[in-house]
């Protein structure tokens, strides 16, 4: 009767009373239910009553809270049907399901669909500890649904966390490798006998962890024979030598595991023991510090010592010519002096001054170069008719060359083949280089050895080509080509795999020389070959400029003679009588001589480092018209890369007479 006069009040009371109509709503249906979720939560813990007896017990229970109030209230029907949909669908616990998914602060913001998978799994647990308890009879209390919902919530949070953090530590592992990447694109690893630390052993962590053990253990082995030495201990100083020894023997030349002997475990196993019984008698951290500091020294001093040598070496082979080649001039030479003066003379003479026709230059002492330059221009030539080839070569490689293409005519196209020492104008008061090579400071510089700037950067020039005007040639074309227009300069080290004849209509904007750049982000610029202390250099120079490359050059003849480039060029050669402007070489003073009158050809027209670079893709060669071997590792030697000598041998016909008689071959 009081809840009935109670309703009275509040359906005539105003907005006010409709909160109080709620309150009430709730006191009189989860009363009854917090009773019976209490209730059942003691039958739960205990083995008096069964589950079916639960369930039955809070149904009744329900019902008669429901079928109590729906009698006294009409308008409000809707929510008491809300009401028991929910706590139907929520089951025994709803009253707390409830009060979580709602009220509770920590649970605010998450997903529903998060709690209802929690809700499903909230009943599953609950009726597997319900299973549970009956059969083990255990008394104690089961989790409650609010703590398993916070223990889940935890464990999806630090999941979270950790996938975070797993993909904040990949990202940052990823920048690190691509800036290792970048930072190992400046290393120049084609260096012969340069020491690195990506060595194959190093590729697998797993492949040859004994043999890193072993070498482990003999450094440590010498480190405590010298302090066994250090304090007389005889008998332990000769058991160390002899496990070193043995350690040795093993290695051998093994790179790893799998080639070392079964023995190996047994050597391994039997030094341990000694360095164990060293240690307990000889360890001493400071002498032990120090000793490994004096071995990493003497290491270091070997390492540079070596790879100072293995330059040397390198330099040494680049510079020499194989015996093939040698023996192939010479058999030449012999043939060629045993021809009448009538047969040693070329066809088609009326072509080599012809200013209409495609004219190359070709300065070479190399019979085996000249010859696959020559053969693969012809062979990928629109109309081999229409090319001329002038050679200009030594005194002692002239009867070869003359042989050479005598024998092997190119097709329809023109050979001439000069001899440099018969320029009587090319003398040594006209050309200051000529002048400069025959001083007695720069025969010192070249060939003594113990001179103080005999370091490994002054290895590369002590090469015969710096010493060759063949190399200086190329600064008097005008005067050795006096009736050409226009002519393409070609090195003895490269390979044309197109037609060239294009290069002739390409228009260089009144420049004389065009070729391709080469200079790349910090690299190949003026810098790196110019003295820019030096104050004429740094007035006259841009240390930025781009440098450009020898090996195909299409230069001007006519605005070469207008500019006089050959006067540019001895300026500053006299200039740099004490080689204070740039080293040596031709590269440095036709960066000066043609500084603003090189016009840039499309990089497609030339590819260069097959010389010395092994990462040139495959793509960017066969795209080419010339491929250029400019390096140490020329085609032609044992030191070749070999992925690009092909390139180079396909214009070589290895069945021929003198090839065979001479050995040469792929």
């Amino acid at each position: 009767m009081a809840l009935k006069r109670g309703v009275n009040r509040i359906r005539g009371g105003g907005g006010g009373s409709r909160s109080a109509f709620i309150l009430l709503v709730f006191v009189c249906v989860f009363a009854p239910l917090v009773f019976v979720v209490g209730r059942g939560v003691y039958i739960d813990s205990s083995n008096d009553y069964s589950n079916d007896s639960v369930k039955q017990d809070l149904d009744w229970r329900e019902r008669l809270a429901m079928k109590s109030l729906r009698s006294l209230f009409s308008k409000e029907a809707s929510v008491l049907d809300v009401i028991t949909a929910s706590t139907a669908d929520m089951g025994p616990f709803s009253l707390d399901s409830f009060k979580k998914n709602n009220f509770s602060a920590s649970w605010r913001g998450v997903d529903t669909s998060v709690r209802n998978s929690q809700n499903q799994t909230t009943s599953s647990v609950m009726n597997a500890k319900r299973d549970i308890t009956s059969k083990g009879g255990s008394h104690q209390k089961a989790e409650t649904p609010a703590k398993f919902y916070r223990r889940q919530l935890r464990e999806k949070r630090r999941e979270m966390r950790a996938n975070e953090l797993v993909q904040r530590n990949d990202d940052t592992i990823l920048k690190l490798e691509n800036a290792a990447i970048e930072r190992s694109k400046s290393v120049d690893s084609a260096v012969l006998g340069k020491y690195s630390i990506w060595r194959r052993e190093n590729e697998n962590d797993n492949s040859d962890s004994n043999i890193r053990l072993m070498r482990d253990q003999v450094i440590m082995a010498r480190v405590y024979c010298g302090i066994a030495k250090l304090k007389n201990k005889t008998e332990l100083l000769q058991e160390l030598q002899a496990r070193i020894k043995d350690s040795q023997r093993v290695l051998g030349e093994a790179a790893t595991d799998a080639d070392l002997p079964r023995s190996a475990h047994d050597k391994l196993r039997d030094m341990g023991q000694v360095l164990s019984k060293a240690k307990m008698q000889l360890y001493d951290c400071k002498l032990v510090t120090g000793k490994l500091r004096a071995m990493l020294q003497t290491a270091d001093e070997q390492v540079r010592s070596l790879k100072k040598q293995s330059t040397f070496l390198a330099q040494l082979a680049a510079k020499t010519i194989p015996n093939p080649i040698h023996c192939l001039s010479m058999r030449l030479t012999i043939d060629y002096y045993l021809l009448s003066p009538e047969k040693r003379k070329f066809p088609r003479r009326e072509n080599r001054e012809n200013p209409n026709l495609y004219h190359y230059a070709l300065f070479s002492d190399n019979v085996l170069a000249a010859s696959v330059v020559v053969n693969s221009t012809i062979m990928n030539a629109k109309d081999p008719s229409k090319h001329v080839f002038h050679l200009v070569t030594d005194k002692l490689n002239f009867a070869a060359m003359n042989m050479w293409f005598l024998l092997n005519p190119p097709g329809k196209a023109t050979i001439h083949v000069e001899n440099v020492d018969e320029f009587k104008w090319l003398n040594s008061s006209y050309c200051p280089v000529l002048r400069q090579l025959e001083s007695a400071a720069m025969k010192e510089y070249y060939f003594k050895a113990d001179h103080p700037s005999s370091g490994s950067s002054n290895l590369k020039y002590r090469n015969p080509k710096y010493l060759s005007m063949l190399n200086h040639l190329r600064f008097y074309l005008p005067e050795v080509y006096p009736k050409l227009n226009k002519i393409l300069f070609l090195d003895d080290d490269i390979i044309v795999q197109k037609d060239l004849t294009p290069l002739w209509e390409v228009n260089l904007n009144g420049k004389v020389n065009g070729a391709v750049e080469t200079c790349g982000e910090s690299f190949h610029r003026f810098d790196k070959y110019l003295n820019f202390s030096n104050p004429h250099i740094a007035r006259n120079f841009n240390p930025n400029a781009c440098g450009w490359a020898y090996g195909m050059n299409m230069f001007d003849l006519k605005e070469w003679k207008k500019r006089d480039i050959t006067g540019i060029y001895h300026k500053w050669q006299n200039m740099n009588e004490n080689r204070t402007l740039w080293k040596l070489g031709t590269l440095p003073p036709g960066l000066i001589t043609f500084y603003g009158l090189t016009h840039p050809l499309d990089k497609s027209w030339h590819v260069l480092g097959l010389g010395y670079n092994p990462s040139i893709a495959k793509k960017d060669i066969q795209n080419a018209a010339v491929v250029h071997y400019n390096g140490n590792m020329k085609p032609w030697l044992e030191l070749a890369m070999s992925k690009y000598r092909p390139y180079w041998t396909k214009y070589i016909k290895f069945d021929h007479p003198y090839l065979r008689r001479c050995n040469l071959h792929e």
